[in-house]
């Protein structure tokens, strides 16, 4: 949201420009913010004034936010905390929600003013490392004072600030879907599903590897700037910016393990999805981003992942960790399950080392995921290898300690509250088992001591919607799942 409009002198070898109605996509929803009944956890709240850079006069605060009748309201004051004048609201998904490639779309109404500069927009999850504007920028919509139009932009680095945007004609005053389609190759900007701006970003280095990275999601409404100017019609005050939802979809494809006995590496950083993390640089060969400040709960996923064959997989875990943890991975959202990986001490969060499970797959395009059965440790990359023949045969992650166990599942996963659930315990065996579930938090919500094989519960568990663990503690040991609560 750093502008603002300049001609940048060879921009339209970047760019195509053209209005025609959005073609078809084979898209599939993977997150969304439809403020149903509240905010979602995936935003957090930024606090302040001092002009974010853009000599702005509002200052920041959480309590400028609010839902009503299913619909995010943020609203601009005029009213003087933090030493400005005015109090709006600026709420993000960083840390929490990043995306790498998608549909990004908002339903949204803007007010008119003199000084107001709504927007729905997009930053690099690197900032924090490399700073504005190298982590690159993508504004979905931008609106400023009483115009009839909105804007697209890009900003990235090219030896200093680079910039370059388009804008249609619309009534912001009115509800509309303000979307991008981001791909390798491109960005596209749409209202209501007609393009109105393009640019090629399939150059991967230089101008535009910004782009080639995950980003994370911003609302804001701003008061005055050096785009909408210093004058602000306060008669316009309070101002409010509605959103009915915020959608993220990602276009079906497929990522190939090669054949038997050679490999393919998956940066940890080009996740399509997660919940949790942030990137940092690593120290490790290659360079580059590792993952970091992995807590107990945080995950990854990793959209299209195709495995040709059925058969046996390595899986391999490029790790740092202090004094240790526990990875699991699965595939389609804990559909499959592929079983835990334990991370050693490393003796520092850059000291790095591979770890490595082997598991059956059979032949498909997944969503592979992984998932932190404890926190601290960071990853890097994972390396996929196809070994053996190929032979159909069903998923298997055996526990510790007996590798003919059975894995422990539960079922239905994702899990409807107020329906059965399922709990088949990881041995065949008939000792005693303590069942517990836990909030992300590693705080006990329900548990049972089993004899039994399975554990069936009826209607009564008391979950919230969210994440939670499943944990088995038997003679076998630990061993740990975790529930996704619809």
């Amino acid at each position: 949201m750093k502008h603002r409009f300049t001609s940048l002198l060879g921009a339209a070898a970047l760019c195509v420009l053209g209005s025609a109605s959005s073609h078809a996509q084979t898209y599939q929803q993977v997150w969304a913010d439809e403020f149903t009944t509240g905010i979602g956890p995936s935003w957090v709240f930024e606090t302040g004034g001092g002009g974010w850079g853009n000599n702005e006069k509002q200052y920041y605060q959480r309590a400028n936010a609010s839902v009503v009748n299913g619909i995010l309201q943020i609203t601009a004051r005029k009213e003087n905390v933090g030493g400005m004048p005015y109090t709006s609201s600026r709420m993000k998904t960083q840390g929490l929600k990043e995306f790498k490639f998608g549909k990004i779309e908002a339903r949204m109404k803007l007010p008119l003013g003199q000084g107001l500069w709504p927007a729905f927009w997009m930053l690099g999850s690197n900032i924090n490392t490399v700073s504005w504007p190298a982590c690159g920028e993508i504004d979905v919509m931008e609106h400023v004072n009483a115009e009839n139009k909105v804007y697209g932009t890009v900003h990235w680095d090219s030896n200093g600030h680079a910039e370059y945007g388009g804008n249609v004609i619309t009534t912001p005053q009115d509800y509309h879907v303000y979307a991008v389609e981001w791909e390798p190759t491109y960005i596209r900007w749409f209202v209501d599903g007609v393009k109105f701006h393009e640019i090629n970003i399939s150059g991967g280095t230089g101008s535009t590897e910004e782009f080639q990275r995950p980003f994370f999601l911003l609302l804001n409404l701003a008061v005055a700037g050096n785009w909408p100017g210093q004058t602000v019609d306060e008669s316009k005050l309070p101002a409010t910016m509605y959103v009915d939802y915020v959608r993220v979809y990602q276009k079906s494809g497929t990522t190939t393990p090669p054949p038997t006995g050679s490999s393919t590496t998956i940066q940890a950083e080009s996740y399509s999805s997660m919940n949790g993390v942030q990137q940092e640089t690593t120290s490790d060969t290659g360079g580059g981003q590792n993952v970091a400040y992995i807590d107990a709960g945080d995950w990854m996923a990793y959209s299209n992942i195709n495995f040709p064959t059925s058969g046996t997989y390595t899986l391999e875990y490029r790790v740092a960790s202090p004094s240790g943890g526990t990875l699991s991975s699965d595939l389609n959202a804990g559909a499959i399950q592929l079983g835990n990986t334990t991370i050693p001490a490393t003796g520092g969060w850059q000291n790095w080392t591979t770890v490595s499970r082997t598991v059956n797959v059979n032949a498909g395009t997944y969503n592979f995921g992984v998932f932190a059965q404890t926190g601290g440790w960071n990853l890097n990359w994972i390396r996929i290898t196809k070994a053996g023949s190929a032979r159909p045969t069903a998923v298997l992650a055996s526990t510790a300690g007996s590798e003919e166990a059975k894995s422990l599942s539960v079922y239905p996963n994702p899990y409807s509250a107020g329906s059965p659930l399922t709990i088949q315990l990881p041995t065949s065996d008939l000792s005693p088992a303590q069942v517990q579930i836990l909030d992300v938090q590693g705080k006990q919500v329900w548990q049972t001591t089993a004899f039994g094989s399975e554990v069936r519960i009826a209607k009564d568990l008391p979950l919230r919607s969210g994440m939670y663990l499943i944990q088995v503690t038997n003679a076998a040991g630990i061993s740990v799942q975790k529930l996704v609560v619809r």
